[in-house]
């Protein structure tokens, strides 16, 4: 019941100390892939939109775009230069990249929401099993023996068994 009220208690009450960090680590690289995937998200939204509209002052698609020439895909500044190939090339780029970028941070929260039930389930098995008697009661034998295979001959073979007395 601790786990599901504060992530890493269940933990502590059941003394294995070393699975918090386990724990926080898990939740801190989901909570820094929500972070990353919801900037780069809304850098691609915000580059798209300056992209498509008619506002020649809105050029945020700019940072996006490094390494080409404006005037070869930009048809609101540069609209005698311009190749529709290539603003669709670019256009498309976008679409897929904040399509992917918005994917990874869906996935990034139901990761998040996994994590918790994970870390709740592992509390609960664990202080479950925290009294499970493990004693030398509990004995496992290999012993080889005679197994009869079909027309009668002997062969070798091993059986396994298991002894428990109380």
């Amino acid at each position: 019941m601790l786990a599901i009220a504060f992530p890493g208690m269940g933990q502590i009450y059941n003394r294995k100390y070393w699975k918090i960090p386990l724990v926080y680590a898990g939740f801190g690289a989901l909570i820094y892939s929500v972070g990353y995937n919801s900037s780069n998200y809304n850098m691609y939204m915000k580059a798209y939109q300056d992209f498509t509209d008619l506002i020649p002052e809105t050029v945020s698609y700019q940072k996006v775009i490094l390494y080409a020439d404006p005037a070869t895909y930009d048809p609101v500044l540069h609209p005698d230069t311009y190749h529709p190939s290539d603003a669709a090339y670019y256009r498309e780029g976008m679409l897929r990249l904040l399509d992917s970028y918005k994917r990874y941070r869906d996935l990034s929260y139901i990761g998040i929401a996994g994590w918790y039930l994970i870390s709740i389930l592992d509390a609960n098995v664990d202080a479950s099993l925290f009294n499970y008697d493990i004693s030398d009661n509990l004995d496992i034998a290999i012993a080889p023996i005679q197994v009869p295979l079909p027309g009668g001959y002997p062969a070798a073979g091993i059986n396994v068994g298991l002894r428990v007395t109380f």
